[in-house]
């Protein structure tokens, strides 16, 4: 019923009924319960799961003192731990930008027989645990294993060198650059393509051109996901890594060595310089997405 075509109605009352009309259309499209509800425990559960574990570790090293936990944090062998899981976290998630692509075009642009089990397999190091992929691979490129050992006579050793921390990341971040990176391709049309090939457009200039733009957000999301789960991971990294301090060592590895040592302050203040770097590279990534998303719209 339409109130304003009353004329016979005062003006409050008009305005009366519109308002019960308006507050019966937003309880008409309201899905969940009120707005201070779904807030109120959305930040209780931010709270109690997210930032009362972070504050308390870093409550815990702020007990070191500013001189004891830049001694803690700046010794030789936590520099090489950090050096080594940085470079092997960035060098598998830029492959796994490349190769995800890759996986994600062939999955969304052509058919072929087992294209669906190939899409199936693509999720396996979500649900395969950790630790059970750390052994696998180990006895694949062990230099007696299937693999390393033909890798072995030319001289290529992965098995418990920096290279084998960077091959298990490869494997459990492969899922975060495809799954990121397919829907977005799945939404293209492929008309696009062929309007800048029937212009004269090159291959390459069609992708850099025309896919690349509209690519780049996913794929600096999926580089993003896959690098921070790289630079945190353990299970699958320990057991090929071969856990050489100065030389294979990761930092989730040797902040459980400080916390076997009884050391829990100074393994605090690793994980905190640790959570700061990650807080500090995923700001960096998420300015350089918006950054991406405005200079798409101002084309």
């Amino acid at each position: 019923m339409d109130y304003s075509s009353a004329p016979a109605l005062p003006v409050l009352s008009r305005a009366y009924f519109r308002g019960i009309a308006w507050r019966g259309h937003l309880r008409r499209y309201s899905v969940l319960p009120g707005f201070g509800l779904t807030l109120g425990v959305s930040l209780l559960y931010l709270g109690l799961v997210v930032l009362v574990p972070l504050s308390a570790t870093v409550l815990k090293s702020a007990t070191l003192g500013f001189d004891a936990f830049w001694s803690a944090v700046s010794a030789p062998r936590v520099l090489a731990a950090f050096r080594v899981s940085v470079l092997c976290a960035l060098a598998a998630a830029l492959l796994n930008v490349v190769t995800g692509l890759l996986l994600a075009w062939v999955l969304t642009r052509y058919r072929f027989p087992g294209r669906r089990l190939c899409d199936a397999l693509i999720d396996l190091p979500f649900a395969l645990p950790t630790a059970v992929a750390g052994i696998a691979l180990t006895a694949l490129y062990a230099p007696k294993g299937w693999i390393g050992q033909h890798l072995a006579a030319f001289g290529l050793k992965v098995a418990f060198t920096p290279l084998g921390i960077v091959v298990a990341l490869l494997f459990i971040g492969i899922p975060f650059v495809v799954r990121t990176v397919q829907p977005v391709l799945e939404s293209l049309d492929p008309g696009f393509e062929e309007a800048a090939t029937t212009l004269g457009a090159s291959r390459w200039q069609s992708f850099t051109r025309v896919l690349l733009p509209a690519l780049l957000p996913a794929l600096l999301t999926g580089f993003t996901l896959a690098f921070a789960r790289g630079l945190g991971e353990y299970g699958s990294v320990i057991f090929i890594a071969g856990n050489m301090p100065m030389k294979s060592e990761i930092v989730p590895l040797l902040i459980i060595t400080k916390l076997e040592q009884y050391d829990y302050v100074g393994a605090t203040a690793i994980a905190v310089a640790m959570l700061a770097l990650s807080f500090t590279l995923l700001l960096a990534i998420n300015a350089l997405q918006a950054w991406t998303r405005r200079t798409e719209q101002r084309r």
